[in-house]
């Protein structure tokens, strides 16, 4: 399946979706529990979010025993990788901090 601009801004129009895409570009990598941290929102529904942007082929997941980790898909449209990157640009010191407590709380919550 092919990702649309329809389906791109569909997918970031949403606060929790466009932050966490946000948060995979500046960290690289987060796993679910760092994200439900930092986020302060239920796994399950950091996990349905992240499904939704999994199935448009924004994220690619691994699994490391019991725990699941994100990244930014460096198979999506060249387009839709530089309109993250000019989200990224013009919040980068608040995805910044945040990906700094994603990933510190991912450490110590997913233990």
């Amino acid at each position: 399946m092919m990702l649309t601009p329809l389906q791109l801004f569909k997918n970031l129009s949403d606060e929790t979706r466009l932050t966490m895409v946000l948060l995979l570009r500046q960290a690289e990598e987060l796993c679910v529990c760092g994200l439900a941290a930092v986020l302060t929102l239920p796994q399950p529904k950091i996990s349905r979010h992240l499904a939704m942007l999994r199935a448009s082929g924004l994220l690619l997941d691994r699994r490391e025993g019991k725990w699941v980790y994100y990244r930014l898909s460096p198979h999506m449209p060249a387009w839709a990788a530089g309109i993250i990157e000019q989200a990224y640009l013009s919040q980068q010191e608040q995805v910044s901090n945040l990906a700094k407590r994603a990933a510190a709380d991912g450490r110590t919550v997913c233990r």
